[in-house]
């Protein structure tokens, strides 16, 4: 089969930035409207969602291989910075967190969930900041266990070891 995209196999597990973590089950060539397109046929596990990607949009759509180590380091780095909450009106910054976690970028979403998470003994989170931290948290924890090869549970462990130290 030619590949017009040897960066991504099927198998590689990739990064789509709006789902999170997915793994390409396979690249195959359907035939749409009289045209022959290839796509990639990601699934992601956790939605329970298969997504058919073509080969050529890939790149504008943000597809990216998992994050390296370094990377994966760095964006744990900033876990254990200190929140920069700004002043802004609630609604204006979920947008931004929100923009945050869809870009797919693992320093982004760990600025998010640094930004989001509450130490015990402190006030309890509004229903939205709850569920943009819990989606924070989830993109990462999935990428993390992606990348170091261990299941999700423990790339928890790892996180919340991390939030509580800093």
């Amino acid at each position: 089969m030619p590949k017009d995209n040897p960066e991504f196999n099927a198998g590689d597990h990739v990064v789509y930035p709006s789902h999170g973590v997915g793994k390409i089950q396979a690249i195959e060539t359907q035939s749409i409207s009289g045209y022959e397109l290839q796509v990639f046929v990601i699934t992601f596990e956790k939605d329970r969602m298969t997504l058919r990607l073509p080969v050529k949009k890939a790149q504008s759509a943000g597809l990216r291989r998992l994050s390296s180590p370094a990377q994966m380091s760095d964006a744990l780095a900033k876990l254990k910075g200190k929140s920069r909450v700004k002043r802004a009106m609630w609604s204006r910054r979920a947008q931004e967190y929100e923009a945050k976690i869809n870009s797919g970028d693992p320093a982004s979403i760990a600025e998010v969930v640094r930004d989001l998470h509450r130490a015990t003994g402190q006030a309890d989170q509004s229903y939205s900041e709850r569920q943009i931290y819990q989606a924070a948290l989830d993109r990462l924890v999935r990428e993390l266990s992606a990348v170091e090869q261990i299941d999700e549970e423990s790339a928890t462990k790892k996180l919340e070891e991390i939030l509580q130290a800093a």
